[in-house]
């Protein structure tokens, strides 16, 4: 019999509602799996269940949201072999798994692990830590990890849009030099994200015709500070538009970024707080992770 490991954030998502939960849970039982349930209680539990438990089993899934995956991805990144890897995605923007088109209905989720193919996903390293879908910095990148969890639950969406407005009023250059792979890009920029995603915090949207999750490549998008209010109007109305030639809009596929800076830049990795840090390295690890989808 298979064994498998279903990892539960059980505050994610606006609904308290466990029995779409139990009724996937069931789902993996009928299909031949048997299912150990560990429910976290804080941050880091799912990094260290997936580390310290992981490697027992046939597949993890992880059910919370996009916060509660980039644990347990971490986690399981450090195993030398790592099981399958599943994902029921219960969070208030759900990013990675709007990209990946996975339903938000736990059961027909659950049946797509079951009798989906593997997927090979790249991961992101940020120097010694590890992202899925996104490692961000500037306008918006604090939404991501300063709402909190009820103002998500109660709100979802929304709590993004209302963080994401207030960091409008607060917007501020970086001065940082960024090279990707063998580029060189230096100056003042109010955002920057190296991403697998065709959603970042549900603002920012990506053409997802340029967006391949397994094809050993990142999404560059680097935004120069505008320098009138004009400026940044129009800049919003371009990324709207997905018109990356638009001046003062950089967008490359890249396999790896350093950024080096001076200033005091935090990070956000798949939502959750990375400190400031003088140099960064970002790279691209090819099909880490088989994601059944």
């Amino acid at each position: 019999m298979k064994k498998l490991l279903l990892i539960v954030n059980p505050r994610a998502g606006k609904t308290k509602s466990r029995t779409p939960l139990f009724d996937a849970v069931a789902h993996f039982s009928k299909a031949g799996y048997l299912v150990y349930v560990f429910v976290t209680e804080g941050r880091g539990d799912a990094t260290r269940a997936a580390a310290e438990m992981g490697g027992d089993f046939d597949v993890v899934v992880c059910a919370g949201g996009d916060g509660t995956l980039n644990e347990t991805l971490s986690g399981l990144m450090t195993l030398p072999q790592r099981p399958q890897v599943g994902y029921l995605p219960n969070g208030s923007t759900n990013d990675f798994a709007a990209s990946l088109h996975l339903s938000s209905q736990p059961v027909t989720a659950a049946d797509a692990i079951v009798n989906g193919k593997p997927f090979h996903l790249d991961i992101g390293r940020h120097n010694d830590r590890y992202f899925a879908y996104v490692a961000s910095f500037g306008a918006f990148t604090r939404t991501s990890y300063s709402a909190s969890q009820a103002a998500k639950n109660a709100l979802g969406h929304l709590a993004y849009i209302l963080e994401g407005l207030g960091d409008l009023d607060s917007l501020r250059p970086y001065k940082c030099r960024v090279e990707a792979d063998g580029e060189v890009f230096e100056g003042n920029f109010i955002f920057g994200g190296v991403c697998n995603s065709t959603s970042l915090g549900g603002l920012v949207k990506l053409d997802p015709s340029r967006v391949k999750m397994d094809d050993g490549q990142f999404e560059l998008l680097l935004l120069r500070m505008p320098k009138t209010p004009l400026d940044l109007q129009n800049l919003i109305m371009a990324l709207t538009r997905m018109q990356y030639d638009f001046p003062g809009v950089i967008f490359r596929h890249v396999s790896s970024v350093t950024l080096t800076t001076e200033d005091d830049i935090p990070w956000s990795l798949d939502g959750e707080y990375a400190p400031s840090m003088p140099r960064v390295e970002i790279r691209n690890l090819p099909g880490a992770i088989e994601l059944l989808r």
